[in-house]
């Protein structure tokens, strides 16, 4: 995934492409490896599961970093909110969506979500675009007011690093193949563009058709802010699988397809879940405990879809304690 990613760009920056159409087609496959880095590289390093070793998930995780976006933050907007509060209103950066996007029904409707299943595929070809742009820098200052950065100092020392980061990177996707390449800029920005549409639409589409799905919970707190269920329990209900039997296509996306396996235990490498999942599906039945699986990839983002057209016509739930809402 790393030579996907890196030799398409190495070969733009060298400045032997002359074709326009072999410009985009690097630029398609860097896509490729782009996404393979995000979910099976800096995925498992930044959960720490890539290695026993802590150096090699800190500098494999640095990978985050190399194609765009930030480790640091992202641990924080995954790691902590998503994987603590997943499906919680409010409290899981994963389903907390700008006005045009509702991916809980305890989130406000407008009449515009009526069409989102038909318009959440530009957006999430955007998503990867935001990341490299504005989203870090955003969160970076939403996260600091809630507490993750401590000191003014260690908040400016945040900023320098993440500015820098981005110069890397965007010296090597746009600056320096505007400098070698004999074509127009515009086509640069377009490839570059491409890239990111690309990463975005397989990247978001892997990871929401893991949540929002019909039959997950979205649960919210009491008066109290307490979760009324057990935390495994909680990972299980607001979380599915899919496409269990395909051994490629796990390893293409970096085991994401077993994302309950993955939340129950987000400190093992993804090369064991499919193992670990038989036994957490015999102890789910068990005791009667939900588990959610799409038996393809292809009928998960069926599912995601009826989800999305389903939150774009159901009125906002109110906000009751201990309330699980599944919404088939």
């Amino acid at each position: 995934m790393l030579s996907l990613f890196f030799i398409p760009l190495l070969i733009i920056n060298l400045g032997v492409i002359s074709s326009p159409l072999v410009l985009l087609a690097m630029y398609s496959l860097a896509a490729l490896g782009m996404s393979g880095i995000g979910m099976g590289i800096m995925h498992d390093a930044l959960h720490g599961s890539y290695s026993k070793n802590r150096k090699v998930n800190k500098y494999m995780g640095y990978t985050m970093n190399l194609i765009g976006a930030n480790a640091d933050i992202w641990k924080i907007q995954h790691n902590v909110l998503h994987h603590t509060y997943t499906n919680i209103e409010d409290a899981d950066d994963d389903i907390n969506a700008p006005f045009f996007l509702r991916f809980s029904p305890h989130a406000k409707r407008y009449k515009i979500h009526r069409f989102q299943h038909l318009y959440i595929w530009f957006f999430y070809g955007l998503s990867t675009l935001s990341w490299v742009t504005v989203k870090d820098f955003l969160r970076m200052s939403r996260y600091r007011k809630m507490g993750f950065f401590g000191s003014k100092k260690e908040y400016r020392t945040m900023v320098l690093k993440v500015i820098a980061w981005k110069i890397l990177y965007y010296s090597y996707v746009l600056v320096i193949p505007m400098i070698m390449l004999p074509l127009a800029p515009w086509l640069i920005i377009l490839g570059f563009l491409i890239m990111h549409f690309i990463t975005g639409v397989l990247i978001t589409t892997v990871f929401q058709t893991a949540h929002v799905m019909p039959g997950v919970d979205f649960p919210l707190p009491d008066e109290n802010g307490i979760i009324g269920s057990d935390w495994f329990v909680h990972q299980m209900a607001t979380t599915s699988n899919f496409s269990p039997k395909s051994r490629f296509f796990s390893w293409l996306i970096g085991g994401l397809n077993y994302q309950i396996e993955h939340h129950l235990l987000p400190n093992i490498s993804h090369v064991h879940y499919k193992n670990i999942s038989k036994i957490v599906a015999e102890t789910a039945k068990e005791y009667g405990i939900p588990y959610n699986t799409q038996k393809t990839f292809v009928e998960a983002v069926w599912e995601h879809v009826r989800m999305l057209r389903r939150l774009g016509k159901v009125e906002m739930i109110p906000i009751k304690a201990t309330q699980n809402t599944p919404l088939r």
